[in-house]
């Protein structure tokens, strides 16, 4: 007869829950890779300055390279789209030891922003810079200079 101890099937239960609270706080932590990922907080940051002959946009994309983000300029409106592919290995440090190379755990993750924002006026779209610094993108966007009137000659209607 075989008899079970009931302190084991404890000590069980707690491990599972002490693996599920570390996930679920990893999750919620936004200063983590994975939380910042995971938890939806995801929205890209911008400011957006207005000067007598130009707008300048400042934008927040922690992680992202040069080559991963992409901006456009349409009539009266800013878009912006970054995205990227990130691969998170985590594991214990008795895992890294393992001559065999296998994961405990690999995590692949793709991170997709787009913003637009609405212009108060017509940029030289010819004109717009863009340079990107240590994840902050700055986007100088010159106003268009009004054109000279052009004079428009009325026709009668008995002509």
């Amino acid at each position: 007869m075989s008899t079970r101890n009931p302190f084991d099937e404890l000590e069980q239960l707690f491990g599972r829950m002490s693996r599920q609270f570390e996930e679920s706080s990893r999750a919620l932590d936004p200063d983590s890779t994975l939380g910042r990922l995971t938890s939806g907080a995801n929205e890209m940051a911008m400011d957006l300055v207005e000067h007598d002959d130009e707008f300048v946009a400042t934008v927040d994309l922690p992680g992202f390279e040069r080559d991963d983000v992409d901006v456009r300029v349409t009539d009266h409106t800013l878009h912006i789209d970054a995205e990227r592919d990130e691969v998170v290995t985590e594991h214990d440090d008795d895992a890294s030891d393992r001559d065999d190379g296998h994961y405990l755990r690999h995590e692949r993750r793709h991170e997709s922003l787009h913003r637009s924002v609405q212009l108060p006026d017509e940029v030289d779209r010819d004109a717009v810079a863009a340079r990107m610094n240590n994840g902050v993108l700055t986007i100088t966007l010159p106003r268009r200079t009004a054109s000279e009137a052009h004079r428009i000659e009325i026709q009668s209607d008995a002509e």
